[in-house]
This record gives C-alpha cells, sequence and structure tokens, in this order.
C-alpha cells in the first residue's frame, strides 16, 4: 500500500472505457484509492491518466477477476467497493441488436448475447463475493446492468434473457452475502448511456439516455450506505425516456 493511499477506502471497477471511467474518476473525486480494470490498452492508459492503477482483466475469467482483486488489496489496503460495469459479450454480436426474433436468431447469437452477460455476473459476484468473506471486512459489491432485466422486448428476447439471468445471480448473491456484512446490489440503467466524450447517437435525443457521471454518482451513494439502510435494486431511469413500472 502506498503512502498516498493510507487511509483512503480501496475500489475496483471493471471495464473502465464509458460507465466505468466516469465511476472511476466519481470515486477518486470522493477520496477513494480506485484500480480500473480492462481488457485494452487504450482504456488502461485512460484509467492510468485519471490517477487510478490500472490493471489488464477479464471480467468473464473468474481467476482474473480474484487475481485484480488481490492487486488491488496489495495497492490500496483492501478492496470495499468492487463494480462491475464491463459490457460483457462472447463471440462476435453479428444480426439486429438484442438478438432479432427467436426464431430466426442463429445458435451462436444466445451464446453472444444470453450467455455471455450471465457468465459474466457470476464470474464478478463468485469471486469478488470469497474475496469479500476472506477479508473478513464489510465491503459492497454492485452489478451493472440495463433495463432488459425488468422486461422482455420483441426482438432483444436473447438479451433479456441475459439480463434476467443477471438479475437473479445478483439477487441470489444479495441474500446469500449479506448475513455476512457483504452488500450486493443490481444497478438497473433502464436507459442508452450517453458517451462520456463524444456526441449522442444520431437520431436519439440527449435527454433520454442516461448521463454516466450520474449513473456514477448512484454507484457512489450504494458503496457509502450504512449497513442499516442497504440497498439491494435501485432502478434509474431518464425522465425523457419511457418508464414501465
Amino acid at each position: 500500500m502506498s503512502e498516498s493511499d493510507e487511509g483512503r477506502r480501496g475500489a475496483v471497477v471493471f471495464g473502465a472505457r464509458n460507465l466505468g471511467r466516469a465511476i472511476i474518476e466519481e470515486l477518486l473525486e470522493a477520496g477513494w484509492a480506485v484500480t480500473g480494470a480492462a481488457r485494452s490498452e487504450e482504456t488502461l492508459a485512460r484509467v492510468r491518466a485519471a490517477g487510478a492503477v490500472a490493471v489488464r482483466a477479464d471480467v468473464t475469467d473468474i481467476q482474473s477477476v480474484r487475481d485484480t482483486l488481490a492487486q488491488a488489496a496489495a495497492a490500496h489496503g483492501a478492496v470495499e467497493l468492487a463494480v462491475n460495469a464491463a459490457a460483457a459479450y462472447g463471440g462476435t454480436r453479428t444480426g439486429p441488436f438484442g438478438g432479432g426474433p427467436i426464431t430466426d436468431a442463429p445458435p451462436e447469437a444466445f451464446d453472444a448475447w444470453a450467455a455471455a452477460p450471465a457468465r459474466a455476473a457470476f464470474s464478478f459476484l463468485r469471486a469478488s463475493g470469497r474475496f469479500a468473506l476472506e477479508q473478513g471486512r464489510p465491503a459492497t459489491l454492485i452489478q451493472v446492468t440495463g433495463g432488459s432485466a425488468r422486461r422482455a422486448m420483441e426482438g432483444r428476447g436473447l438479451w433479456a434473457a441475459g439480463a434476467f439471468a443477471v438479475r437473479a445471480i445478483t439477487n441470489a448473491a444479495a441474500l446469500e452475502l449479506r448475513p455476512q456484512g457483504v452488500q450486493v446490489a443490481l444497478l438497473i440503467v433502464d436507459a442508452g448511456i450517453e458517451p462520456l466524450s463524444a456526441p449522442p447517437p444520431a437520431g436519439i435525443a440527449r435527454d433520454a439516455l442516461a448521463d454516466p457521471r450520474e449513473i456514477a454518482a448512484a454507484v457512489r451513494f450504494l458503496a457509502e450506505q450504512g449497513p442499516r439502510a442497504a440497498t439491494h435494486e435501485l432502478t434509474l431511469t431518464p425522465l425523457a425516456e419511457r418508464w414501465v413500472p
């Protein structure tokens, strides 16, 4: 642990390109000691430029997640927050967004849109949950997902299947770990997320996109809750986007 990290709470953020980078910047500004984990060197360079420790990692690999947490603990003294903001997918996502109609989707689309996100959530929660228990101190684990965790949509059934699985795995982990003082929270972003440093996609109103900085503030809110006010699921929806109860 460096002298500069002494007395600071340690955090690890998996996925640091867009939302993850906003989370890293929010936590650094709030005084956390942060490790950002990503697969590409371009993203890792931005993590370093922000002032965080950069570690190459694959959130779909349990050992990679565990090794990253161990490195962060060595750098910061402990890991009190772990966030999975990585957009995990397997293979190549071809065809319509979300996988397309069930009757038309090729078998490989299931692996890319449904199986991969579920595998990533399982890998993240298994490794970080065990790590938190072995540390023997309170910790918060946050899994980020999209609005498809709340409902299915035509043409996006495979994507929803993966998001439903992420929600179920995260909720189960919350039930299993809360008696040991580990808070597990699912953060559902029920909207597209605005690019952090690029214009919004053509044809999409900016107000209907979630602001990554405001999502990052929600992560900090979850991380800094006390044991008498634990939140296990939080949904964010811009007012300009359609909301479905």
